[in-house]
């Protein structure tokens, strides 16, 4: 659990070893914990930044741990209000890349140019992954359809040595096409992300260029090819911050151990408490009603509720919105 809050497993083991025995100095340690001192040195000092290590006030020049009720807690509320910010951020970026998308399609000057329906997309992006020289980056909410999985020039693109990130939502974790996929995708050097939401479908290449749907609801009208840099780098920006908060195919997405929720449940109640319906929501995780609301049944159950306003008010009063 440690591990998973940040730690690495050397500074898990200080960690313990000061809990049991308060006082030990570093070579007790070291002999305790089968570490050299140089390693618990860097424990103390990992321990430190995280804020789980203190002065003693009873034995001066000692150093005392912070119990686990108070300082995990600490911990679990910064991860916590760190995930938040980055939500916050990532929605800031979705909304201004969907502006500065609309606007750009508005005008439709020389930078930028409207396909209009899937033929003329796909053909478009058979053209971009075949000239691609360094790397494809790709978002793609909902379920993934079959005959764009089948795309040749992904995997020509991965044997020429192009980089390739593909960023997919949680649900298609469920579907066995996918997987087959995936790991192909993966065997070729590919890397694979998914989380419960992920910003709006895109296809970035070589950091110059890029495909984004003219209606988002609909991406069967077509999409607007970008290739001026101030959009670019936007949409690459989106993507990032999503990256970077996905869990890797072949991770499970891990449960908070202090809620027992996972990412798509979390997410899950932040949209039901502002205000969103199930099919609403179910529409933004790309789940369905009935899902959303097996999700919520299992929720309320954990939370010993009888109601979604009941349950609401526990999952605030304990830390979970």
């Amino acid at each position: 659990m440690l591990e998973a809050l940040g730690l690495s497993a050397q500074g898990a083991m200080v960690y313990r070893a000061l809990l049991d025995e308060p006082g030990s100095g570093i070579e007790q340690l070291a002999a305790r914990c089968g570490l050299t001192p140089q390693q618990v040195s860097a424990g103390f000092d990992e321990l430190a930044d995280l804020m789980l290590l203190r002065a003693s006030g009873d034995h001066p020049g000692q150093m005392r741990a912070v119990s686990p009720e108070l300082g995990l807690a600490d911990m679990l509320a910064r991860q916590e209000a760190e995930l938040a910010a980055r939500h916050a951020q990532l929605a800031a970026s979705r909304a201004a890349v969907a502006r500065m998308v609309a606007e750009r399609a508005e005008s439709r000057s020389d930078g930028g140019e409207r396909l209009l329906g899937i033929d003329a997309v796909r053909t478009r992006l058979e053209q971009l992954c075949t000239g691609a020289r360094t790397e494809i980056t790709g978002a793609h909410p909902g379920v993934a359809r079959q005959e764009d999985l089948d795309a040749a020039q992904n995997f020509q693109a991965l044997n020429r040595g192009v980089a390739m990130r593909t960023l997919y939502q949680d649900i298609v974790r469920n579907h066995a096409h996918f997987f087959t996929y995936a790991h192909r995708l993966l065997s070729h050097g590919g890397e694979v992300r998914t989380a419960p939401v992920i910003p709006q479908r895109v296809v970035i290449v070589d950091r110059a260029q890029a495909l984004v749907p003219l209606d988002p609801a609909d991406t069967r009208k077509g999409a607007l090819h970008v290739a001026e840099p101030g959009i670019v780098a936007a949409l690459l920006d989106c993507f990032e911050q999503a990256w970077n908060t996905a869990v890797p195919l072949g991770a499970i997405s891990p449960e908070d151990p202090a809620t027992g929720l996972t990412g798509t449940e979390r997410e899950l109640l932040r949209l039901l408490g502002a205000g969103l319906t199930d099919e609403a929501a179910g529409q933004r995780l790309g789940l369905s009603v009935r899902t959303v609301r097996r999700h919520m049944a299992s929720i309320m159950e954990r939370l010993g509720a009888t109601s979604r306003f009941e349950a609401g008010l526990k999952a605030a009063q304990r830390g979970w919105l």
